[in-house]
């Protein structure tokens, strides 16, 4: 969600769950028996339903439609808030939890009994939940359902396959599948492009939303018991909406083994032809990089940036820095950004096997070279240390260390002395870090390595010692009071 595909696929997502309410309005008015009788030679009959929408005209039904949209959305904005206020007042979780599901499945009966699906009640009820000022807490609560109802979803998607219709016509479901995945594709890349999404975030975007939406079979259901599409229509149309969701999957790997390498692949002629020479060579320049590669341009230092990120390359671009696309665990690219002649290298990409493999072909080439690479916990920072990778930065600990020296502060510490003890705390840091390091081993999990953990032992009983030793000799503000 964090990814311009992902917020955008969420986007899109929402659009069409939000459009069924108009199309299951707009149904019954598109109810045809003699058209449909006409088109087909299976007898189409609207089943047995008790809802109060059955023998209404079309136009009758849409109305009471949007109606009980607008009643249950109202009512919901309006008597959710003080209904679980009420109930938050007694301090039952239980309660809390039980109420919220009664309101999802009694507003999914409500709609069942009006003679509506109640799949868009359940929706209605997320909509009603979603603007409450609980919204938080019950997220929380139901989360446990999650899962469980998603994999009853699918169960039910799985079970609405009749194989033996699908074996009889495999090959026109299939042939529709697919004709329909690359129409909506192609349809996603173009609006991709128009919302200016480039490179892996628009390929994501088309691919992710290929399949058909899981509305489609309230959609289907409800346009047979309308009469809108005959029952051997809909049979075909539920197989080519549950064979699509199948084949999602497959887009997925799709992207990983053969559209990331031939966009990396059509990208080298331009990655070659790195035109500059710097004194440093940043791979990744996304939050972490960025910094990095701003302080050293500051200082006059020039810099060749190497990234996966499209889009970022344009943003640099644009705002006058320069930059090239691609893979910096590729070696001929490292080669070209000037790996020979470069006095640094910083390794700032979040893909930690990346990384390792960056660092131990470099070092291999130039030994002498000065590497700074980001590391995600200790378990890579050994691996790089192993690696020979001369300065390891994690990427969260030293903005933990600013916080323990404000924690200090607001403890009474001066800000000097503060600042006293957490320099010694990150020099220990270090030191520990190396001599743990050594006894690290690979293959054996540092829990069940009795070496390390007697280290990690020895270490810890030395920075209480030391740390205790430095904190004597800065008081706090209320010792000096």
């Amino acid at each position: 969600l964090e990814s311009p595909h992902g917020r955008e696929v969420m986007g899109v997502l929402l659009f069409q769950d939000i459009s069924v309410i108009p199309i299951l309005a707009l149904l019954p008015l598109l109810s045809s028996p003699d058209i449909v009788t006409a088109l087909t030679s299976d007898s189409v009959h609207a089943p047995e339903h008790s809802g109060f929408l059955t023998g209404l005209p079309g136009w009758a039904s849409a109305i009471i439609t949007l109606g009980s949209v607008a009643l249950v959305t109202m009512g919901g904005h309006y008597l959710a808030k003080p209904l679980f206020r009420f109930v938050a007042s007694a301090q039952l979780r239980e309660v809390f939890t039980a109420t919220a599901l009664l309101l999802v499945v009694g507003i999914a009966l409500l709609m069942d009994v009006a003679g509506l699906s109640p799949a868009l009640g359940t929706f209605l009820a997320g909509m009603v939940l979603a603007n409450s000022e609980f919204r938080h807490e019950l997220e929380s609560d139901i989360q446990p359902f999650k899962g469980l109802l998603l994999g009853l979803f699918f169960i039910t998607v799985g079970a609405s396959i009749d194989f033996h219709y699908f074996a009889g016509h495999w090959l026109l479901i299939t042939t529709l599948t697919l004709l329909l995945m690359s129409v909506k594709a192609v349809i996603l890349w173009v609006i991709g492009s128009l919302f200016r999404l480039r490179g892996t975030d628009r390929w994501l975007f088309a691919l992710g939303l290929a399949q058909v939406g899981e509305f489609a079979f309230v959609l289907l259901s409800l346009a047979v018991q309308n009469t809108v599409i005959p029952e051997s229509l809909s049979k075909i149309l539920l197989l080519v909406v549950a064979l699509s969701m199948l084949l999602t999957p497959l887009l997925f790997i799709l992207f990983e083994r053969v559209i990331i390498p031939y966009m990396v692949q059509s990208q080298s002629k331009r990655a070659d032809e790195i035109d500059i020479k710097g004194a440093a060579i940043i791979v990744g320049i996304g939050r972490f990089g960025q910094v990095v590669n701003r302080i050293l341009r500051a200082n006059g230092y020039e810099t060749v940036v190497l990234d996966l990120s499209a889009e970022m390359i344009d943003t640099l671009t644009k705002i006058g820095i320069k930059a090239f696309f691609g893979d910096g665990a590729r070696p001929d690219l490292l080669t070209a950004a000037g790996l020979a002649e470069a006095r640094l290298l910083v390794v700032a990409i979040d893909n930690q096997e990346h990384t390792l493999q960056i660092v131990k072909y470099a070092k291999r080439v130039r030994p002498d070279l000065h590497i700074v690479a980001r590391a995600y916990d200790r378990i890579h920072v050994y691996k790089l240390y192993d690696a020979g990778c001369d300065d390891i930065i994690r990427e969260t600990f030293d903005s933990s260390v600013r916080a323990g020296r404000c924690a200090l502060e607001a403890l009474g510490i001066l800000s000097d002395d503060a600042e006293a003890r957490v320099k010694a705390f990150v020099k220990l840091d270090q030191q520990s870090m190396r001599k743990l390091a050594e006894v690290y081993d690979p293959d054996i999990p540092p829990a069940e390595n009795p070496a390390y953990i007697a280290m990690l032992k020895q270490v810890r009983d030395e920075e209480v010692q030391i740390l205790q030793i430095v904190g004597k000799g800065h008081p706090s503000q209320e010792t000096i009071g």
